[in-house]
């Protein structure tokens, strides 16, 4: 029971610690709050309210149908405008797509002669007028098939693609990308908050004198582990209620609780790692630099940006070691597939072996690297 309150009193001495720490503090703050929020919003390579004009010098049905077919979210309701404003408005910026429709487009097409449409593509934004130009050929495409089966009462297609979305049914970026975004802040945080624990310590000569009293490393360890932990989890915990689903408005479809669970027995492993670079690093500069090594491939190679199934199979192979792989498994599960305990426990006790394993290891080092600063 002693160590027990050791442990206590020494965790909430560094929740002092960290509260006081305002650099530290304001980090954690806007990692979960407004970094979310400008991932989800500003960060989406979808085409949203794209800005389009559209020359009809055709004035036909068909012409009419095109126009009519760009609708929000992807586009803007388009603007007519004549075919001599096309260069001096796109110059301006005031459109990214022009879709020139001739004369003749319908009488030819009916007469089978192959007309052409024009699009003018502003490519400044390139990656959205890619996308954009797809989007717009796919839509132009589809009228034109509708018109022509209309018109020459073609007989129906025998087999059609019905398509269902899961979980995201616009699929929406910010959706995914902001629960990405609190994932990816569990892991680099919590290694940041533990490592820097450790380097405060040494920096500020306060670990010398912890070293004096009737302490044992492993309970100066384990208060670390918890007091970062809870200050994770609970920002973790307020990014997902408030900022994700009462700000942002993503409904999760899993169970909030389950996922906290998740993310309380992926801190052990998180702020161990945090700990165990704490004691190689000598400054908060190195640790930086340190962090940067091992946070960020584990963040890259997660599964939270690209598939376990998409990298090379010996990287894929190598990641199913790694903690942070079964974590966004889980995650994912819960959060969008609305998994239950049933399915998502292999995952969560694979995080804890090997999350306890890394607890060993860094108390170990914790351990020896005290008895060297003894």
């Amino acid at each position: 029971m002693q160590a027990v309150r050791n442990i206590f009193w020494l965790g909430t001495k560094e929740l002092r610690s960290f509260l006081r720490d305002f650099v530290l503090l304001g980090l954690v703050i806007y990692s979960f709050s407004l970094a979310i929020i400008a991932q989800a919003q500003s960060s989406s390579q979808e085409v949203h309210n794209g800005s389009i004009a559209i020359v009809d010098e055709d004035h036909s049905e068909l012409s009419r149908r095109i126009a009519h077919a760009f609708l929000p979210p992807y586009f803007q309701r388009p603007q007519l405008i004549a075919e001599r404003d096309i260069v001096p408005l796109m110059n301006a910026g005031r459109f990214t797509f022009v879709v020139d429709i001739p004369p003749n487009f319908q009488n030819y097409l009916l007469a089978r002669r192959q007309p052409q449409i024009q699009l003018n593509v502003d490519a400044t934004a390139m990656v959205q007028a890619g996308i954009g130009s797809g989007y717009a050929q796919q839509i132009i495409s589809d009228e034109i098939m509708r018109f022509m089966s209309h018109v020459e009462r073609a007989p129906p297609v025998n087999v059609s693609i019905d398509m269902r979305i899961a979980y995201n049914p616009n699929a929406n970026p910010a959706w995914f990308i902001s629960m990405m975004g609190i994932l990816d802040g569990v892991t680099m945080l919590s290694i940041i908050l533990a490592g820097a624990a450790v380097v405060r310590e040494r920096e500020h000569g306060t670990m010398d004198h912890l070293l004096v009293m009737p302490l044992t490393p492993f309970e100066i360890a384990l208060s670390k582990v918890w007091a970062n932990g809870l200050a994770i989890l609970l920002s973790a915990a307020f990014s997902v209620y408030v900022i994700v689903e009462a700000i942002i408005g993503v409904p999760i479809a899993g169970s909030i609780p389950l996922f906290l669970c998740g993310v309380a027995i992926y801190l052990f492993f998180a702020t161990a790692i945090g700990i165990f670079i704490g004691t190689v690093a000598r400054s908060m500069p190195q640790l930086g630099l340190l962090i940067i090594f091992i946070a960020l491939p584990m963040n890259l190679l997660s599964g939270a940006n690209t598939p376990i199934e998409s990298m090379p199979p010996v990287l894929g192979t190598m990641m199913l070691a790694s903690p942070s792989t079964h974590f966004v498994a889980m995650a994912q599960s819960v959060l969008y597939r609305g998994a239950g305990l049933d399915v998502v426990w292999p995952q969560l006790a694979v995080i804890a072996v090997i999350g306890t394993i890394f607890l060993a290891l860094a108390v170990l080092r914790f351990r020896q690297a005290t008895a060297q600063s003894a």
